[in-house]
């Protein structure tokens, strides 16, 4: 039982101990080792001092006995005692038998003194130094030196003062260390909690981040902030910042992603609403005619193609868009070699002949600006940039198509070839340049859809030119308004 009860609270004591802050920790970790630390230099210390006080004792002794050695050749015993407490004595030794002189300044006790007289070794410059208990009396260094052959010395000191010493010493020393230690574990804790104060901050900031709502959040505006703490804290919170800055970033693109998905959905089911519409209606129309007005059938029926190829044509698009932003996974384009100036030519002839009532001039050089590139795909850019022209200006209004190279000639560049659709117009107001090319957009809100288009037609060219890793350009004011489209050439042979 008392086995399984310790082991209880030795598992407590390990569960308070996780639970303590890290500070308090490292406190109790510096407080712990300062106390093997003191003990190590205690014991050192004591010991040094206690071997010190000794050899000089014995040091001590070894001159009293000198004079005490001549008292004793002079008159048989020592007549004079050296120190209070000290006992002197006289002893003469023949084998393993000491006879002790009188008159003797011995205690009561005289078995240790008379011991060591019996253990000194033969030998004119012998000498024997023990500690004994003698009892009555207490601890004393003994020392015996031989006076004459046969006759043996022995000096008795006691060690009480020095014991004391040592006492004091060690009281001394537990004292000074136990405040030392409390200071150090005090003081200690202090400087920890203010040097990981800045992590306590940083910890704050992620319970911040944690209560923080998220949902439908563009931006988390929350860092961790103050200056203190040494340059691994200063990493370690740039490095926070910065993880908070890729959250920050992360979530106004989801955010941003999210708001254009629900426009596209609802721009998306409201453009197919109205064709939907139509086809129905139309639907009813037809059958009501093929049984009423057999001769309004056709009419009906082909205002019901109609609706349905504008349908087409718009989820055709839609399709389009959803491939090219996708085209990581894959790639809607088929690329091959091909003149772009042909291509705009071919475009010029096709707006010429459905849109004749716009003046189109085409400006190309006389050399082909051959890259790779999808055909179709910039075709239907170059025939969706001059249909909106046409669209959005009146009657009579002057379209332009250039196509020139930039760069080329020199080995290892890489040139740029530029188409430029500009047209006389009116000009796009500035409040909606910068929305032109978003999807479903229109600059004329009241233009209907059968003439101003489903508002996806830039929204396309902008994707496909970026798919070819070009760039497309707009620039507007009263009285022109222009599309610059910018292609990069494979680089020159040497």
């Amino acid at each position: 039982m008392s086995g399984s009860g310790s082991r209880g609270a030795l598992r407590r004591l390990r569960g308070a101990y996780r639970r303590t802050r890290l500070g308090t920790r490292l406190a109790l970790g510096i407080g712990v080792l300062s106390l093997v630390v003191f003990a190590v230099v205690g014991t050192a210390l004591t010991t040094y001092m206690k071997d010190y006080l000794e050899r000089q004792l014995g040091e001590q002794m070894k001159l009293v006995q000198v004079t005490q050695s001549k008292d004793a050749q002079a008159h048989g015993t020592v007549q004079r005692r050296p120190y209070y407490g000290w006992f002197t004595a006289v002893y003469d030794v023949k084998g393993r038998t000491a006879v002790l002189r009188k008159p003797a300044d011995v205690p009561a006790d005289t078995a240790e003194l008379t011991a060591a007289a019996q253990a000194l070794p033969d030998g004119g410059d012998a000498h024997l130094l023990r500690t004994a208990h003698i009892a009555g009396e207490g601890t004393y260094k003994l020392r015996a030196c031989e006076v004459d052959p046969g006759v043996v010395l022995v000096t008795a000191a006691p060690m009480q003062d020095m014991q004391a010493t040592v006492r004091q010493l060690i009281t001394v020393q537990v004292v000074t260390f136990a405040l030392a230690l409390l200071g150090l574990v005090v003081l200690g804790r202090t400087v920890l909690r203010r040097g990981l104060k800045p992590f306590s901050d940083m910890a704050h900031t992620a319970r911040g981040i944690t209560s923080h709502n998220l949902t439908g959040s563009a931006g988390l505006e929350v860092r961790a902030g103050g200056g203190r703490g040494g340059p691994e804290v200063e990493e370690l919170r740039t490095a926070f910042n910065t993880m908070l800055e890729h959250i920050d970033d992360a979530l106004a693109v989801r955010t941003e992603a999210e708001q254009r998905l629900r426009r596209f959905v609802a721009d998306a089911s409201h453009e197919l609403r109205t064709p939907l519409m139509s086809v129905r209606g139309y639907a009813d129309l037809f059958q009501y005619a093929a049984a009423n007005e057999p001769e309004e059938r056709e009419k009906h029926l082909a205002r019901l193609r109609a609706e349905a190829a504008r349908m087409g044509v718009l989820l055709d698009d839609l399709l389009l868009l959803a491939r090219l932003d996708a085209a990581e996974v894959e790639t809607p384009l088929r690329l091959e070699d091909a003149d772009l100036a042909e291509l705009a030519r071919e475009a010029a002839d096709a707006f010429r002949a459905g849109r004749g009532e716009h003046a189109l001039s085409v400006t190309a050089g006389p050399d082909p600006v051959r890259l790779r590139l999808d055909p179709l795909r910039i075709r239907q850019v170059l025939d969706n940039l001059l249909t909106n022209a046409a669209m959005h200006t009146p009657a009579g209004t002057k379209v332009c198509l250039e196509v020139s190279a930039t760069g080329t000639g020199r080995p290892g560049r890489v040139g740029t070839a530029v188409v430029r659709v500009s047209d006389s117009g009116p000009g796009i107001p500035a409040a909606d340049q910068e929305r032109v090319f978003d999807r479903f957009y229109r600059v004329d809100k009241a233009r209907s859809r059968d003439r101003g288009g489903s508002g996806l037609g830039l929204a396309v060219a902008r994707s496909l030119v970026r798919a070819h890793g070009g760039t497309i350009e707009m620039t507007s004011r009263p009285g022109s308004t222009a599309f610059t489209i910018r292609l990069p050439l494979p680089p020159a042979l040497p």
